[in-house]
């Protein structure tokens, strides 16, 4: 009967062991959410302001472009021979008019005092008029004409990476027609979820951690990132299928959207990530007592 009690007695404290490491080893997550969601970059497609065929293509797909970089090239030829013309055109015109203007003033006097006739002074006032308004005019097809031999060269609008490359060189294209597809450095945000139970414990401007399921290799931890809660939906909206939830899929939650701080070439558009968030940092702590106030 001892042997049985002291069994019994080995048996609670070792089950008692077992518990207390057990809570003492175990991470406390209750001051933690936890959040999943999918990068996402901006892409925009590049196309010329003019239409033509393409004599160069400068990038290939995956290339990183910086602001302003020359990335693909129309034929110009056209475009250069009509922006020629329309110099020459101002310069004739130009002349017209300082012609006509010095005729005019010479003449003007005399109209007056009755040497020459109204009639013809009326005649070097319209035209006078009329190569000014020529003049005018030409230079307003010589801007047209520079702006579209300008056209024939894409620049990049911001820094990013070539995505698809959706022509070659010899192509005819239209006007606005897509020559490439780029994603921009930045922004980049991770869009995500987060249930109505958990929508009162974050903010706008909220810092938190991202975390990739690629490992690096340099410190064999998964690659985390700094972001922080840039936009909340004032809407709620029934759980995507794409979203992971401990939750069942019919319950409501608020889209959220996490710019990450850090970027780098790491990060692909729809990669999968884990958003950390610590609901007892200082940052979600000042947040509550100005609510409390």
């Amino acid at each position: 009967m001892k042997k049985k009690i002291i069994a019994l007695v080995l048996i609670i404290l070792i089950a008692g062991l077992c518990i207390f490491f057990y809570k003492a080893n175990k991470k406390d997550t209750s001051n933690e959410l936890t959040l999943f969601g999918n990068i996402e970059i901006r892409q925009v497609d590049l196309s010329f302001l003019a239409g033509g065929q393409v004599s160069k293509l400068l990038k290939e797909e995956g290339d990183t472009v910086k602001k302003g970089e020359l990335i693909a090239e129309l034929d110009s030829r056209d475009y250069e021979a009509n922006y020629n013309k329309a110099i020459a055109d101002v310069e004739r015109t130009s002349a017209l008019k300082n012609d006509a203007l010095e005729k005019y003033n010479r003449n003007e006097p005399l109209g007056k005092s009755g040497a020459v006739s109204k009639q013809d002074v009326e005649t070097l006032f319209n035209n006078k008029n009329r190569t000014q308004a020529e003049y005018k005019l030409a230079e307003a097809n010589k801007t047209y004409a520079k702006n579209q031999l300008d056209y024939t060269k894409l620049y990049a609008p911001e820094g990013g990476t070539i995505m698809v490359r959706v022509v070659e060189p010899g192509s005819n294209v239209q006007k606005g027609q897509p020559v490439y597809t780029m994603a921009k450095t930045n922004p980049v945000w991770v869009r995500a979820y987060v249930n109505e139970k958990d929508l009162g414990n974050i903010k706008y401007g909220q810092e938190v951690n991202v975390y990739t399921d690629t490992v690096n290799p340099k410190t064999g931890n998964k690659r985390e990132y700094k972001g922080q809660i840039g936009y909340i939906s004032p809407v709620a909206e029934f759980t995507p299928k794409t979203v992971q939830s401990t939750d069942t899929r019919t319950d409501l939650v608020y889209r959220i959207r996490v710019y990450i701080n850090d970027i780098d070439e790491f990060l692909r558009q729809g990669m999968p990530v884990t958003i950390k968030v610590d609901l007892i940092s200082k940052d979600n702590q000042d947040n509550n007592a100005d609510g409390n106030n």
